[in-house]
């Protein structure tokens, strides 16, 4: 099997480099490699920014993450510390290290063609992508795949990262007592959304708390964070509980259809990406598909929806990782599928490197460019 897949390989890339040395050249546009910097330490459970396709690039991002997230985190926990490194850059004959070298280095990495090669880089990592089944081509699934799996080894180091803080005993488990809510959770006033808030309660804690042993290993501790991934039915339950809560106006622990109308149906209403070109619909003409629904949901017609009645949608009002792999693979196709056929070839591929790197380069025209289009 491993034979016939290097056979596969190395006939696709000399077909390839047949027909580019019959090609037309095509006048080349310069694009510029940039690492983002613009990660959001407020709300880990709502990051959905696209996770870089190339596994390299995705290191230095990390490295990246890890330190402004070391600052922000001694900032807001130590400010002492803070204060004290502050004071000792100020004194007279330190010299500050900029802040953002070794950063500037490694995107001097990535725009060194000696170094980091886009058609190289996407000769190495078809054969990874293409693996069900090997046969030269680049499926939906399994680009969805490959987005997934580096997506859920970004959300588990995130979580790695906060086990570190939150676990004072250091014995590899959190318990209630030990977990500090983040700041955006916590509101003096006592009216507030924030305070009012279930995502950082015991209730939370204890859906998450798999074995009921009163602590959260790191799996229980990841799905604690990041719920609309979990398979615990415990936590799905909770998130439908969390929602009759938040949209439940009247407060009479329930969803009416105007409750329902007014949010969360928009929310479904987009998770179906053929919906998207009924986005600008007028309010009137959405309120027929509403009722539907509703009445669909609806299992006692009693007119209100029950958390457990919002079960069969909450995967659409909480979207997995799963989901945003698939619109960025679906966006990736889109813009690389030359032929139309629903999957990627290593031609394909090849001729259309940035599509693959679209989060992170920026044209020379342009001061920004970052395509928004599958978030």
């Amino acid at each position: 099997m491993g034979k016939t897949s290097a056979i596969l390989y190395v006939s696709l890339f000399l077909i390839f480099l047949m027909l580019l040395s019959h090609s037309p050249k095509k006048p080349s546009t310069h694009r510029r490699l940039k690492l983002r910097t613009n990660f959001n330490f407020n709300d880990p459970h709502h990051h959905h920014d696209p996770i870089p396709f190339d596994p390299v690039v995705t290191q230095m991002e990390r490295r990246l993450e890890d330190r402004r997230w070391e600052h922000h985190y001694i900032t807001h926990s130590h400010p002492d510390a803070a204060n004290d490194t502050l004071s000792a850059q100020a004194a007279p004959g330190h010299e500050s290290q900029p802040e953002w070298e070794d950063f500037v280095e490694a995107e001097d990495y990535l725009n060194d063609e000696e170094k980091f090669n886009v058609t190289s880089r996407l000769l190495q990592l078809f054969p990874k992508i293409d693996v069900a089944p090997v046969d030269g081509f680049v499926t939906q699934n399994e680009l969805t795949d490959w987005n997934l799996n580096q997506a859920e080894k970004e959300v588990m180091h995130r979580t790695e990262r906060e086990m570190d803080v939150h676990d004072k005993n250091h014995d590899g488990f959190i318990s209630f007592s030990e977990y500090d809510p983040p700041s955006w959770a916590v509101s003096s006033d006592s009216s507030s959304f924030a305070h009012d808030m279930g995502w950082w309660k015991e209730e939370h804690f204890n859906a998450s708390d798999a074995d009921g042993d009163g602590l959260l290993n790191i799996t229980e501790f990841n799905d604690f964070l990041h719920p609309a991934d979990s398979k615990n039915p415990e936590l799905l339950k909770w998130l439908c509980k969390e929602e009759v809560r938040e949209r439940d106006t009247d407060k009479d622990g329930k969803v009416n259809f105007k409750e329902f109308f007014h949010g969360l149906f928009d929310l479904v209403r987009n998770y179906d990406e053929e919906a998207h070109n009924t986005s600008h619909s007028s309010e009137d003409s959405m309120e027929a598909p509403a009722k539907v629904l509703f009445a669909q949901l609806d299992k006692n017609n009693d007119g209100f929806l029950s958390d457990e009645e919002l079960l069969p949608i909450i995967e659409k009002l909480h979207p997995s990782e799963h989901y945003y792999a698939k619109q960025q693979a679906d966006y990736i196709i889109s813009q690389a599928d030359g032929d139309k056929d629903g999957k990627l070839s290593l031609a394909e591929m090849l001729e259309n490197p940035y599509v693959f790197y679209s989060a992170i380069f920026t044209e020379e025209e342009e001061e920004e460019y970052d395509h928004d289009e599958f978030r």
